[in-house]
Protein backbone atom coordinates (compact mmCIF):
# COMPACT_ATOMS: atom_id res chain seq x y z
CA UNK A 1 0.00 0.00 0.00
CA UNK A 2 1.26 3.48 -0.94
CA UNK A 3 -0.10 7.24 -0.86
CA UNK A 4 1.05 9.59 -3.23
CA UNK A 5 0.13 13.76 -3.37
CA UNK A 6 1.33 16.09 -6.02
CA UNK A 7 0.85 20.04 -5.28
CA UNK A 8 -0.37 22.49 -7.84
CA UNK A 9 0.61 26.13 -6.98
CA UNK A 10 -2.27 28.74 -8.09
CA UNK A 11 -1.95 30.30 -11.10
CA UNK A 12 -0.98 33.99 -11.40
CA UNK A 13 -3.16 36.63 -12.15
CA UNK A 14 -2.03 40.10 -13.67
CA UNK A 15 -2.06 42.32 -10.56
CA UNK A 16 -1.53 45.81 -11.67
CA UNK A 17 -4.59 45.46 -14.73
CA UNK A 18 -6.86 44.24 -12.06
CA UNK A 19 -6.24 46.82 -9.35
CA UNK A 20 -6.22 49.75 -12.22
CA UNK A 21 -10.01 48.54 -13.65
CA UNK A 22 -10.98 47.83 -9.96
CA UNK A 23 -9.86 51.38 -9.63
CA UNK A 24 -11.76 52.58 -12.94
CA UNK A 25 -14.44 50.58 -12.10
CA UNK A 26 -15.59 51.46 -8.51
CA UNK A 27 -14.81 55.28 -8.93
CA UNK A 28 -17.50 55.60 -11.43
CA UNK A 29 -19.53 53.23 -10.02
CA UNK A 30 -19.97 56.17 -7.54
CA UNK A 31 -20.21 58.74 -9.93
CA UNK A 32 -23.17 56.45 -11.03
CA UNK A 33 -25.03 56.14 -8.22
CA UNK A 34 -24.46 60.07 -7.34
CA UNK A 35 -25.78 61.03 -10.38
CA UNK A 36 -28.46 58.45 -10.84
CA UNK A 37 -29.94 60.16 -7.44
CA UNK A 38 -29.04 63.69 -8.49
CA UNK A 39 -30.56 63.01 -12.23
CA UNK A 40 -33.50 61.01 -11.10
CA UNK A 41 -32.77 58.20 -13.27
CA UNK A 42 -33.61 54.38 -11.86
CA UNK A 43 -31.70 52.89 -15.34
CA UNK A 44 -28.54 54.75 -14.31
CA UNK A 45 -29.14 53.50 -10.88
CA UNK A 46 -30.27 50.36 -12.25
CA UNK A 47 -26.46 50.40 -14.27
CA UNK A 48 -24.64 51.11 -11.26
CA UNK A 49 -26.65 48.16 -9.16
CA UNK A 50 -25.00 46.08 -12.27
CA UNK A 51 -21.60 47.56 -12.33
CA UNK A 52 -21.22 46.76 -8.66
CA UNK A 53 -21.25 42.96 -10.58
CA UNK A 54 -17.76 43.70 -12.09
CA UNK A 55 -16.21 45.85 -9.25
CA UNK A 56 -17.04 42.87 -6.71
CA UNK A 57 -15.84 40.26 -9.52
CA UNK A 58 -12.61 42.07 -9.86
CA UNK A 59 -11.90 42.75 -5.92
CA UNK A 60 -12.45 39.00 -5.88
CA UNK A 61 -10.18 38.20 -8.10
CA UNK A 62 -7.84 40.47 -6.69
CA UNK A 63 -8.40 39.42 -3.22
CA UNK A 64 -7.77 35.85 -4.32
CA UNK A 65 -4.04 36.11 -6.24
CA UNK A 66 -3.06 38.19 -2.72
CA UNK A 67 -4.48 36.05 0.19
CA UNK A 68 -3.94 32.78 -1.84
CA UNK A 69 -0.13 33.93 -2.00
CA UNK A 70 -0.46 33.50 2.38
CA UNK A 71 0.73 29.85 3.40
CA UNK A 72 -0.36 27.24 4.52
CA UNK A 73 -0.57 26.54 8.59
CA UNK A 74 -1.65 23.58 10.90
CA UNK A 75 -5.20 25.27 10.97
CA UNK A 76 -5.98 25.53 7.04
CA UNK A 77 -3.89 23.04 5.29
CA UNK A 78 -5.35 23.90 2.07
CA UNK A 79 -4.50 28.02 2.55
CA UNK A 80 -6.55 30.68 2.22
CA UNK A 81 -7.71 29.72 -1.80
CA UNK A 82 -11.38 28.90 -0.55
CA UNK A 83 -11.16 32.72 0.50
CA UNK A 84 -12.77 33.55 -3.34
CA UNK A 85 -15.56 31.46 -3.14
CA UNK A 86 -16.84 32.86 0.07
CA UNK A 87 -16.73 36.38 -1.06
CA UNK A 88 -18.81 35.37 -4.39
CA UNK A 89 -21.58 33.98 -2.66
CA UNK A 90 -21.73 37.10 -0.34
CA UNK A 91 -21.48 39.27 -3.33
CA UNK A 92 -24.63 36.71 -4.98
CA UNK A 93 -26.40 37.02 -1.63
CA UNK A 94 -26.03 40.69 -1.87
CA UNK A 95 -26.99 41.68 -5.91
CA UNK A 96 -30.25 39.76 -5.43
CA UNK A 97 -30.89 42.67 -2.69
CA UNK A 98 -30.03 45.09 -4.78
CA UNK A 99 -32.13 43.62 -8.02
CA UNK A 100 -35.01 43.08 -5.84
CA UNK A 101 -34.97 46.68 -5.23
CA UNK A 102 -34.80 47.63 -8.60
CA UNK A 103 -37.59 45.78 -9.46
CA UNK A 104 -39.59 47.10 -6.65
CA UNK A 105 -38.59 50.74 -7.51
CA UNK A 106 -39.37 50.71 -11.07
CA UNK A 107 -42.97 49.34 -10.09
CA UNK A 108 -43.21 52.06 -7.89
CA UNK A 109 -42.40 54.62 -10.72
CA UNK A 110 -44.68 52.94 -13.24
CA UNK A 111 -47.60 54.71 -12.57
CA UNK A 112 -46.13 58.26 -12.48
CA UNK A 113 -42.85 58.10 -14.23
CA UNK A 114 -40.69 61.47 -13.20
CA UNK A 115 -38.91 63.18 -15.42
CA UNK A 116 -35.26 62.19 -16.58
CA UNK A 117 -32.32 64.46 -16.98
CA UNK A 118 -31.57 63.04 -20.00
CA UNK A 119 -28.54 65.67 -20.72
CA UNK A 120 -26.93 64.05 -17.59
CA UNK A 121 -27.99 60.88 -17.70
CA UNK A 122 -26.40 60.35 -21.80
CA UNK A 123 -22.98 61.97 -20.48
CA UNK A 124 -22.30 59.42 -17.80
CA UNK A 125 -23.58 56.82 -19.93
CA UNK A 126 -21.21 57.13 -21.99
CA UNK A 127 -18.69 58.02 -19.86
CA UNK A 128 -19.40 54.80 -18.42
CA UNK A 129 -18.95 53.34 -21.55
CA UNK A 130 -15.52 54.63 -22.10
CA UNK A 131 -14.73 53.58 -18.67
CA UNK A 132 -15.73 49.81 -19.61
CA UNK A 133 -13.61 49.59 -22.81
CA UNK A 134 -10.76 50.86 -20.91
CA UNK A 135 -11.09 47.96 -18.23
CA UNK A 136 -11.36 45.60 -20.56
CA UNK A 137 -8.40 46.83 -22.56
CA UNK A 138 -6.25 46.70 -19.35
CA UNK A 139 -7.40 43.17 -18.51
CA UNK A 140 -7.36 41.70 -22.13
CA UNK A 141 -3.26 40.55 -21.92
CA UNK A 142 -4.39 38.38 -18.61
CA UNK A 143 -7.57 37.04 -19.58
CA UNK A 144 -6.43 33.81 -21.49
CA UNK A 145 -3.68 32.80 -18.56
CA UNK A 146 -5.85 33.70 -15.97
CA UNK A 147 -9.01 32.23 -15.04
CA UNK A 148 -9.28 35.19 -12.38
CA UNK A 149 -8.78 37.71 -15.10
CA UNK A 150 -10.92 36.29 -17.72
CA UNK A 151 -13.97 35.89 -14.80
CA UNK A 152 -13.18 39.70 -14.53
CA UNK A 153 -13.02 40.42 -17.93
CA UNK A 154 -16.39 39.02 -18.87
CA UNK A 155 -18.09 40.81 -15.82
CA UNK A 156 -16.57 44.29 -17.62
CA UNK A 157 -17.76 42.62 -20.96
CA UNK A 158 -21.50 42.36 -20.08
CA UNK A 159 -21.62 45.87 -18.33
CA UNK A 160 -20.28 46.96 -21.44
CA UNK A 161 -24.03 46.10 -23.02
CA UNK A 162 -25.93 48.03 -19.87
CA UNK A 163 -24.43 51.32 -20.55
CA UNK A 164 -25.12 50.94 -24.18
CA UNK A 165 -28.75 50.30 -23.27
CA UNK A 166 -28.60 53.59 -20.19
CA UNK A 167 -27.71 55.85 -23.89
CA UNK A 168 -30.05 54.36 -26.04
CA UNK A 169 -32.88 54.74 -23.34
CA UNK A 170 -31.37 58.38 -22.76
CA UNK A 171 -31.66 59.17 -26.45
CA UNK A 172 -34.98 58.18 -26.51
CA UNK A 173 -36.40 59.69 -23.86
CA UNK A 174 -34.65 63.11 -25.23
CA UNK A 175 -36.10 62.95 -28.65
CA UNK A 176 -39.78 61.74 -27.42
CA UNK A 177 -40.04 62.88 -24.26
CA UNK A 178 -40.97 59.04 -22.79
CA UNK A 179 -39.97 58.94 -19.30
CA UNK A 180 -41.26 55.62 -18.52
CA UNK A 181 -38.37 54.16 -21.07
CA UNK A 182 -36.05 55.27 -18.60
CA UNK A 183 -37.76 52.63 -15.85
CA UNK A 184 -38.14 49.55 -18.57
CA UNK A 185 -34.10 50.30 -19.14
CA UNK A 186 -33.64 49.44 -15.13
CA UNK A 187 -35.74 46.38 -15.46
CA UNK A 188 -34.39 45.56 -18.29
CA UNK A 189 -31.14 45.59 -16.82
CA UNK A 190 -31.97 44.18 -13.43
CA UNK A 191 -33.58 40.99 -15.12
CA UNK A 192 -30.31 41.09 -16.65
CA UNK A 193 -28.12 40.26 -13.71
CA UNK A 194 -30.29 38.08 -12.03
CA UNK A 195 -29.92 35.38 -13.89
CA UNK A 196 -25.69 35.63 -14.04
CA UNK A 197 -25.95 36.35 -10.20
CA UNK A 198 -28.11 32.75 -9.48
CA UNK A 199 -25.59 31.32 -12.09
CA UNK A 200 -23.35 32.60 -9.64
CA UNK A 201 -24.77 31.62 -6.06
CA UNK A 202 -24.88 28.14 -7.70
CA UNK A 203 -21.11 27.65 -8.65
CA UNK A 204 -20.19 29.07 -5.08
CA UNK A 205 -22.50 26.23 -3.28
CA UNK A 206 -21.41 23.80 -5.41
CA UNK A 207 -17.81 24.14 -4.45
CA UNK A 208 -18.67 25.12 -0.66
CA UNK A 209 -20.84 22.05 -0.63
CA UNK A 210 -17.48 20.00 -2.20
CA UNK A 211 -19.66 18.65 -5.25
CA UNK A 212 -17.88 17.79 -8.68
CA UNK A 213 -16.07 20.60 -10.18
CA UNK A 214 -17.87 21.97 -13.40
CA UNK A 215 -15.90 20.50 -16.85
CA UNK A 216 -15.17 17.27 -14.77
CA UNK A 217 -17.24 14.42 -16.51
CA UNK A 218 -16.39 11.82 -13.20
CA UNK A 219 -17.79 8.39 -14.94
CA UNK A 220 -14.95 9.40 -17.77
CA UNK A 221 -12.33 9.87 -15.11
CA UNK A 222 -13.08 6.62 -13.51
CA UNK A 223 -13.25 4.74 -16.73
CA UNK A 224 -9.83 6.79 -17.67
CA UNK A 225 -8.40 5.34 -14.33
CA UNK A 226 -9.64 1.73 -15.18
CA UNK A 227 -7.90 1.68 -18.78
CA UNK A 228 -4.63 2.00 -16.62
CA UNK A 229 -2.18 -1.17 -17.46
CA UNK A 230 -2.26 -2.90 -14.02
CA UNK A 231 -5.10 -1.04 -12.18
CA UNK A 232 -8.05 -3.66 -11.37
CA UNK A 233 -10.27 -1.23 -9.48
CA UNK A 234 -10.96 2.29 -7.72
CA UNK A 235 -13.12 3.11 -4.59
CA UNK A 236 -13.13 5.87 -2.40
CA UNK A 237 -12.94 8.60 -5.40
CA UNK A 238 -13.75 12.18 -4.38
CA UNK A 239 -13.04 15.01 -6.81
CA UNK A 240 -13.81 18.68 -5.56
CA UNK A 241 -12.84 22.06 -5.69
CA UNK A 242 -11.00 24.22 -2.81
CA UNK A 243 -11.41 27.36 -5.36
CA UNK A 244 -12.60 27.84 -8.72
CA UNK A 245 -8.77 26.90 -10.14
CA UNK A 246 -7.96 24.78 -7.89
CA UNK A 247 -9.56 21.07 -8.33
CA UNK A 248 -8.16 18.27 -5.97
CA UNK A 249 -8.73 14.24 -6.12
CA UNK A 250 -7.96 11.34 -3.50
CA UNK A 251 -8.85 7.78 -4.48
CA UNK A 252 -7.99 4.37 -3.26
CA UNK A 253 -6.34 2.23 -6.80
CA UNK A 254 -6.17 -1.27 -6.49
CA UNK A 255 -3.73 -2.67 -8.68
CA UNK A 256 -1.54 -6.02 -9.31
CA UNK A 257 1.48 -5.63 -7.99
CA UNK A 258 3.22 -7.85 -10.64
CA UNK A 259 2.04 -5.64 -13.63
CA UNK A 260 4.21 -2.72 -12.05
CA UNK A 261 5.68 -1.44 -9.03
CA UNK A 262 4.20 1.59 -6.71
CA UNK A 263 6.27 4.07 -7.69
CA UNK A 264 5.55 3.65 -11.17
CA UNK A 265 1.65 3.00 -10.88
CA UNK A 266 1.71 6.45 -8.69
CA UNK A 267 3.56 8.09 -12.04
CA UNK A 268 1.03 6.58 -14.49
CA UNK A 269 -2.37 7.98 -12.42
CA UNK A 270 -0.82 11.38 -11.78
CA UNK A 271 0.77 11.61 -15.13
CA UNK A 272 -2.93 10.89 -16.54
CA UNK A 273 -5.10 12.69 -14.22
CA UNK A 274 -2.52 15.58 -15.17
CA UNK A 275 -2.97 15.18 -19.15
CA UNK A 276 -6.44 14.36 -19.35
CA UNK A 277 -8.18 16.63 -17.04
CA UNK A 278 -5.63 18.80 -15.76
CA UNK A 279 -6.10 17.75 -12.03
CA UNK A 280 -2.59 17.94 -10.59
CA UNK A 281 -3.60 18.27 -6.67
CA UNK A 282 -3.83 14.83 -5.63
CA UNK A 283 -3.98 11.64 -2.85
CA UNK A 284 -3.55 8.36 -4.03
CA UNK A 285 -3.74 5.67 -2.31
CA UNK A 286 -2.41 2.34 -3.75
CA UNK A 287 -3.57 -1.11 -2.83
CA UNK A 288 -3.06 -4.88 -3.93
CA UNK A 289 -5.98 -5.71 -2.31
CA UNK A 290 -9.73 -3.76 -1.77
CA UNK A 291 -10.03 -2.34 1.56
CA UNK A 292 -12.85 -2.31 4.10
CA UNK A 293 -14.35 0.60 2.35
CA UNK A 294 -14.52 -1.11 -0.92
CA UNK A 295 -17.99 -2.70 -0.79
CA UNK A 296 -19.68 0.34 0.37
CA UNK A 297 -18.27 2.18 -2.59
CA UNK A 298 -19.33 -0.21 -5.06
CA UNK A 299 -23.10 -0.75 -2.74
CA UNK A 300 -23.24 3.84 -3.23
CA UNK A 301 -21.92 3.94 -6.87
CA UNK A 302 -22.40 1.06 -8.56
CA UNK A 303 -20.20 -1.94 -9.07
CA UNK A 304 -19.96 -1.81 -12.39
CA UNK A 305 -18.10 1.45 -12.69
CA UNK A 306 -16.23 0.60 -10.36
CA UNK A 307 -14.20 -3.00 -11.73
CA UNK A 308 -11.96 -3.42 -14.57
CA UNK A 309 -13.42 -5.51 -17.46
CA UNK A 310 -11.99 -9.22 -17.03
Amino acid sequence: MGKGSDHALPAAGNENALRYALMLTGGFMLAEVIGGVMLNSLALLSDAAHMFTDVAALAIALAAIRVGRRAVDDRRTFGYHRFEILAAAFNALLLFGVAAYILYEAWQRWSNPPAVQTTGVLVIAVLGTIVNLVSMRLLSSGKDSSLNVKGAYLEVWSDLLGSIGVIVGALVILFTGWNWVDTVIAVAIGLWVLPRTWILLKETLNILLEGVPEGIDLPQLKRALLDLPGVASVHELHVWAVSSAKTSLSAHVVYNPQAADPATMLHAVNQMLAKQFEITHTTIQLETQACGTAAASASNAGADHWKAPV
